[in-house]
């Protein structure tokens, strides 16, 4: 059995508890070597707790690559579909000329649809960038170690210190405590030390940019140490103390851009320049960051494919995609309650005085990009599955709650096959939890 059941819940409890397989996936525990996914267990049991919505109790066995045998034309080398280039058209005419968007329908890999609107729009892409440092790591650990089991293994059991990477952590992550046999929420500090499963889970799922400096760093000392990694803590520091650090730049670029190089991505429009904290920049050089909707559309298409790395990368990049804790923006629509979403957000705002203007978080007055990359499936044979990336960089405006209705647009013309209409009402209370992030 995959979940521990050391918690001291009454017995019918602990019964339920130890029968169900929910969401890393919650049931991915004993392979993830994830240990937030054992309080998000036990939340699922207690009563009074914020449940997870269906769509988010997917097992590790539900969750597969669609394209995994595709053997036809990438999406945009298939014509655009009418219908669906009528629909974009049609929603985002009357919003800022800003919004850019790629939808793919992948519903039936024998006919795939696609359609475009400014797929070629190139903006910074905030923290879906730390999508292309996962992919990073995912190719040096395939470098260092061929065998999965041995991935697999590095994952689970390697742990870092966080150090003097971070600072000025904003973004709370679950840490787990198998005393209170529960989750405490803090943001990550020096002192800090975690599998490195569990650096890639708080990079993800929640965002967190010293997590995301981490990983890239680990990605690095996995390219200089081999299948020596991992090293002690001092030994890795000296590494990065005694490199030059024009050669750190460019070691830190080449692992984020040789693996999308492999699969076919074109990194002039889809590149992670810098990395995610101020200490972490002052000890490597970084350049420029950007991403296309397309090339980002492409990065999962690849990633369906089994073409990111390997499939076996491939697929547990898409397992730490999966949306297992509170969805907001694109994803906060109730209308994928029922499906599973595999997503990454990120946002990029800055403002300047302005009279009668109050800057405040996402709704900066000299840029304030929000990017929403989303991997929609369902169960049933009648499900439709479709990749969806939605920039935009619309200014003094929170976009986050425009952003969850166009995911609610989306899906219920892939699922009907009708355009659906925007719905432009909202409640304070609606816009307020779309507008959370992580």
């Amino acid at each position: 059995m995959i979940m521990n059941c050391r918690q001291t819940l009454a017995a019918a409890v602990l019964l339920l508890l130890c029968m169900s397989a929910a969401g890393y996936p919650l049931d991915g525990l004993e392979e993830s070597g994830i240990r937030r996914l054992e309080g998000f267990q036990i939340a699922e049991v207690t009563p009074g707790a914020v449940r997870l919505r269906p769509g988010q109790l997917w097992t590790v066995e539900d969750i597969r690559l669609r394209l995994l045998n595709y053997t036809g034309p990438d999406f945009d080398a298939i014509p655009e579909d009418p219908e669906l280039s009528a629909f974009l058209q049609e929603m985002l005419s009357q919003r800022d000329p800003s919004y850019a968007m790629v939808l793919v329908d992948l519903s039936d890999p024998a006919s795939i649809r696609w359609a475009g609107l400014r797929p070629d729009l190139k903006q910074n892409a905030g923290s879906v960038g730390k999508l292309l440092c996962m992919a990073g790591l995912f190719n040096e650990l395939a470098r260092a170690f061929p065998d999965v089991e041995d991935r697999a293994r590095v994952l689970r059991e390697s742990v870092s210190p966080a150090g003097t990477w971070l600072s000025n952590e904003i973004h709370i992550v679950p840490k787990w405590d198998a005393d209170l046999q529960r989750n405490l929420y803090s943001v990550i500090n020096q002192d800090d030390s975690f599998r490195l499963s569990e650096w890639l889970d708080h990079a993800i799922s929640a965002s967190a940019n010293g997590a995301g400096a981490i990983i890239w760093r680990e990605a690095m000392l996995i390219r200089h140490f081999g299948n020596e990694y991992p090293k002690s803590f001092e030994e890795s520091e000296r590494f990065f103390k005694e490199t030059p650090k024009s050669q750190l730049a460019a070691l830190a670029l080449a692992v984020v851009t040789e693996p999308l190089q492999d699969a076919g991505i074109d990194t002039s429009n889809l590149q992670q320049g810098s990395f995610w904290t101020s200490l972490s920049k002052q000890k490597i050089p970084g350049t420029l960051s950007f991403a296309t909707p397309r090339e980002l559309t492409r990065f999962v298409f690849r990633m369906e494919q089994g073409r990111l790395v390997d499939p076996w990368s491939s697929l547990q990049m898409k397992k730490f995609m999966y949306m297992t804790k509170r969805r907001y923006r694109y994803a906060y629509a109730a209308e994928l309650n029922q499906e599973a979403v595999y997503f990454k957000s990120g946002s990029l705002y800055s403002c300047k005085p302005e009279e009668g203007f109050r800057c405040d978080k996402y709704m900066g007055n000299v840029r304030n990009m929000m990017n929403s990359v989303a991997l929609v499936e369902g169960k049933t044979a009648d499900s439709p599955a479709y990749i969806a990336v939605l920039m935009s960089n619309v200014l003094r405006f929170n976009s986050a709650w425009d952003h969850a209705r166009i995911g609610a647009a989306v899906h219920e013309t892939m699922r009907t096959h009708q355009v659906q209409a925007l719905r432009e009402s909202a409640t304070a209370a609606e816009m307020k939890e779309a507008g959370k992030s992580e």
